[in-house]
């Protein structure tokens, strides 16, 4: 595994504070890493024996050592030593997936971000509230988590105050509530701090939360929704989606991308600065993404919309214990 880019709090794992503009390798894990997730100040990795390591900020217990200490290299997460799938990060807490189909989760709980009906912060491992199995999929945000389960339902946990938990309220939510109207029909879930997206099995998209710039997709910004929405356009044919700040993403399963939100930056990829409510086709795209062997997945970020290649399915398609849809790349400074 190799990181780069800002190293404040040791988040590259290369032993060291310095920022590294090239990748890095990270001590300890230059082979033998088969999924890997980055918070706002930590990141972790999975190894092929199952085990999970994290490292960097631990202010809150994020690294889920026993300890609030911060670490420069990777540290074991107790308790997690095998068994382990899959791992999402958020800003300062992280989650993990069990092969037994089991959710755990560990770090900042302030807003009940660990689903374990407490607000206590928690330096291990906790089991999530009702997901101690069953679940097919993760995805942790900045300040809310999310996870789709064997039965195709969706459940949601943390911050709610903008209605990105889904169930019709904005109260948060220390344990996991059910998605409104995605019961047995959800296959994959991408999330960001003020939003949330669902893959359905029929190959639509829906999203429900903030919908200032459009994020949601459906027409009708800048109305929040408290329930799922259909995004426009995209009720069936989509591979893939991914959730960014103001904004989201699809493949389709053509092979073509479609964005829409918000698009100051030109996030959207469609040649224009201007926002979108309804989804965009990404310019220059075309059906590539799912041509050869090369096929892709789907990330976003607050500047970008980037394709990141990777050989075998995007993550919409994959076996889904092993799917993790966080976007934590270029973050505004952490709200706590």
């Amino acid at each position: 595994m190799k990181c780069w880019g800002n190293n404040n709090d040791g988040q590259l794992g290369d032993g060291t504070t310095d920022d590294s503009p090239t990748p890095v390798d990270v001590d300890g894990l230059t082979s033998g890493v088969v999924a890997i997730a980055a918070g706002y100040s930590h990141s972790c990795a999975v190894t092929e024996s199952g085990g999970v390591r994290c490292w960097g900020s631990n202010s809150y217990g994020q690294l889920g050592n026993a300890t609030t200490t911060d670490s420069l290299t990777p540290v074991d997460v107790d308790g997690l030593a095998s068994g382990v799938v899959a791992v999402a990060t958020g800003y300062f807490h992280t989650c993990a997936l069990t092969s037994a189909g089991g959710m755990k989760c560990w770090g900042y709980n302030a807003l009940g971000q660990t689903g374990d009906q407490t607000t206590t912060n928690r330096s291990t491992p906790v089991d999530v509230i009702g997901l101690t199995s069953g679940v097919a999929a993760i995805a942790a945000a900045d300040r809310h988590v999310c996870a789709v389960t064997t039965a195709g339902d969706t459940k949601c946990w943390g911050l709610n105050t903008e209605g990105q938990l889904g169930n019709g309220t904005t109260a948060n939510s220390v344990v996991p509530v059910n998605v409104t109207g995605l019961t047995g029909i959800a296959s994959a879930i991408a999330i960001y701090d003020r939003h949330s997206c669902a893959l359905t099995t029929a190959g639509g998209v829906k999203c429900w939360g903030n919908n200032d710039g459009g994020a949601l997709g459906d027409g009708n910004s800048p109305n929040d929704r408290n329930t799922p929405v259909d995004v426009d356009g995209l009720p069936s044919g989509i591979a893939a989606v991914s959730a960014g700040n103001g904004m989201s993403c699809a493949v389709t399963v053509s092979g073509t991308a479609k964005c829409w939100g918000s698009n100051f930056a030109g996030q959207l990829g469609d040649g224009s600065t201007t926002s979108s409510d309804t989804p965009v086709d990404v310019a220059g795209l075309g059906a590539s993404l799912m041509s050869g062997s090369a096929q892709a997945v789907f990330s976003t970020d607050a500047l970008a919309a980037d394709l990141m290649a990777a050989g075998g399915k995007p993550a919409a398609m994959r076996s889904p214990r092993t799917m993790k849809a966080t976007t934590t790349s270029t973050r505004a400074p952490p709200r706590v």
